[in-house]
């Protein structure tokens, strides 16, 4: 039976995409206000979990069910290409969830159950009867959340060690989810015609490219408002400042990339979407020096 290369295997688990759940994470940690010191193996760990495996995972899994319709929209993938022959796929889907949990049981109960709530959401994402997919409001929410408020919250809760993150940092975790949402409708306006064919609800798909644009945008701007509201009433008004600033800058490209949305979702993603992630990160060292975190 043929066999893929390593690099198929590596092309599989899109290593690219490991960057923003392994961010969130560390900005769950940052959050805490724990003392990194005693807490590097894990750390190291958590940031493993976050991205290379459950994140990877996700990737496989996605690949897996989605055959058909990245044999449309991207034929040059592993498994529409023949370069993961046979059930090699989902194999692999199986095998990194496997070690993902068997990883992550080193997190304590609250980092692995965060981790362990990331696969059933990969999993449910990608695969029938759920595969949430289908619905783009649905869909992207199981994304978004498996990304950012996960990872954030796994990141607090190895840091707290037996108990959950506090009460701030899973609000921030929360938002950060809810905004991100329409960072995923970005995904979507490159795999209009697939989406179509193969009965995918994307947003895109479901609204039309302008009105999914507009929403995305929406989206992306009301929960970032939100956490400024909160970093003011915490006492962190610098921050705050810091983070209207990012967010004034992604209303700027936002304007630009709604005259074109379908030619500049990708040219949106490389230059807004480093705005709101570092506005993430301004947001936990809010939270890391003040308290009640």
């Amino acid at each position: 039976m043929a066999r893929p290369d390593v690099k198929a295997i590596a092309e599989l688990l899109k290593p690219i995409t490991w960057f923003p759940p392994m961010w969130a994470f560390g900005c769950g940690v940052i959050a805490s206000g724990v003392p990194f010191k005693g807490h590097a193996a894990l750390i190291i760990v958590g940031v493993l979990v976050a991205g290379p495996l459950v994140c990877a995972t996700s990737q496989a899994v996605n690949d897996w069910f989605d055959r058909e319709v990245d044999a449309i929209n991207e034929p040059h993938r592993p498994i529409p290409s023949g370069r993961m022959p046979g059930r090699w796929g989902l194999g692999v889907a199986i095998v990194w969830t496997l070690l993902s949990l068997l990883v992550a049981t080193a997190l304590g109960r609250w980092g692995f159950a965060a981790a362990f709530a990331g696969l059933i959401l990969a999993w449910a994402y990608s695969a029938p009867p759920v595969r949430l997919k289908r619905n783009g409001w649905w869909g992207n929410a199981a994304c978004a959340v498996c990304y950012e408020g996960l990872a954030w919250a796994t990141g607090g809760a190895v840091m707290a060690g037996v108990s959950r993150p506090g009460l701030r940092s899973l609000s921030l975790a929360a938002l950060f989810s809810a905004s991100a949402h329409g960072i995923m409708t970005l995904n979507d306006f490159k795999s209009i015609e697939g989406d179509q064919r193969t009965g995918i609800g994307s947003l895109p798909v479901r609204l039309g490219v302008n009105n999914a644009a507009r929403t995305a945008c929406l989206i992306m701007v009301l929960p970032q408002v939100v956490v400024i509201m909160l970093l003011i009433d915490w006492h962190r008004p610098l921050h705050a400042i810091s983070i209207a600033g990012l967010l004034l800058l992604q209303i700027l490209l936002m304007d630009r990339f709604l005259e074109s949305p379908r030619e500049r979702a990708v040219w949106y993603s490389g230059f807004g979407v480093p705005l709101f992630v570092a506005g993430m990160m301004i947001s936990a060292f809010a939270l890391r020096f003040s308290t009640g975190v």
